[in-house]
């Protein structure tokens, strides 16, 4: 009869061997006879009893599982890299563990040591750690990193900052002289470059540009900065992420101003969502689902053959998806 809590016991005495061969028979089969594997597998089947990894560990040196280290898992963006990532571990026979570090630093270094004793590597998605620390936590360690590029580290990086030039093109193409850049968290990895890309473009095009500060990557975060959006002179703004310019497009919407009539906003990520709101949300998109089994692929090969991956840095491209968020600049003199 099937049990949900069988133990190694038990499939031991349902064979009718010892617990050590039972053991043995799932770890490492080559290491019994055939025949007894196979008995030994099929009662575990039928028990429902699957070995821990800190029992596969014992023997393999491995656990086949992974972590995958978020710094906010409410995030829709992670959505798929989530998918991307657990369906290439699940192709290599491998278990993910998912972990939320609530984009603080100490909590991603906590979760990272307690991943060492469960799993036989992590994929971290966007870490908030310095470089140092990450480099060094590599040479004990196993990691892969998700748009973030670590010296000794292998990454896979969504390439965004063409895409950003092509927004600020677009824009300038809609008539907008004066445009605004809604920062991210200043800890990320991203947030100076993306920074870098729309007001190297704008440059290029003679319109204004202004950094909008430094803000969570939150809708919150867009919602309390429509205020000053509103005040502004810009026809326009790029927020860091979807969430912050579905945030600003909330609350610009709370203050009477027209989206796109009075002001053109664009995310990026392309979040789920993005195409659903009224307006539908000009955005910056790339694939995270491959980004994440690229991450994995990474960090599996790393993983199996203790050395770094043939191709340590992964790249993949994004593009701008224009919608109804943006439109031509109107004609105006601040609010």
């Amino acid at each position: 009869m099937e049990r949900s809590h069988a133990t190694i016991r038990d499939v031991a005495t349902a064979v009718g061997v010892s617990p050590a061969t039972v053991s043995r028979a799932l770890a490492r089969p080559e290491m019994v006879a055939s025949k007894t594997a196979e008995r030994v597998r099929r009662a575990a089947e039928q028990l429902g009893y699957s070995p821990s990894p800190q029992a596969r560990w014992l023997h393999t040196g491995k656990s086949e599982a992974i972590t995958l280290v978020l710094p906010d898992i409410t995030n829709p963006f992670f959505f798929d890299l989530i998918r991307g990532a657990q369906h290439e571990a699940a192709r290599a026979g491998y278990t993910q563990m998912l972990v939320d570090t609530e984009e603080l630093d100490d909590q991603e270094r906590a979760h990272l040591i307690a991943a060492r004793r469960t799993s036989d590597g992590a994929v971290l998605a966007g870490p908030r750690l310095s470089d140092a620390d990450l480099a060094e936590l590599s040479q004990k360690f196993p990691i892969v990193s998700v748009n973030r590029r670590i010296k000794g580290v292998p990454s896979v990086l969504i390439d965004t900052l063409p895409a950003l030039e092509a927004v600020v093109d677009h824009l300038a193409e809609l008539g907008h002289r004066e445009i605004a850049y809604l920062g991210g968290p200043e800890s990320a990895w991203f947030e100076p470059r993306r920074w870098h890309a729309v007001e190297s473009a704008a440059d290029r095009h003679k319109i204004g540009c202004r950094r909008l500060g430094f803000h969570p990557p939150t809708l919150d975060a867009g919602e309390q900065a429509a205020g000053a959006v509103a005040g502004g002179t810009e026809t326009a703004v790029i927020a860091y992420n979807d969430l912050q310019a579905l945030g600003l497009l909330r609350g610009l919407g709370s203050l009477g101003v027209g989206v796109p009539d009075e002001i053109s906003i664009v995310g990026c990520d392309d979040i789920f969502g993005a195409d659903l709101v009224q307006p539908s949300l000009t955005t910056v998109a790339g694939s995270a689902e491959l980004a994440g089994e690229l991450a994995t692929q990474a960090l599996l090969e790393r993983v199996t053959t203790g050395k770094n991956p043939r191709r340590p840095n992964r790249t993949v491209p994004a593009e701008l998806r224009i919608r109804t968020s943006t439109g031509p600049a109107p004609r105006r003199v601040g609010r």
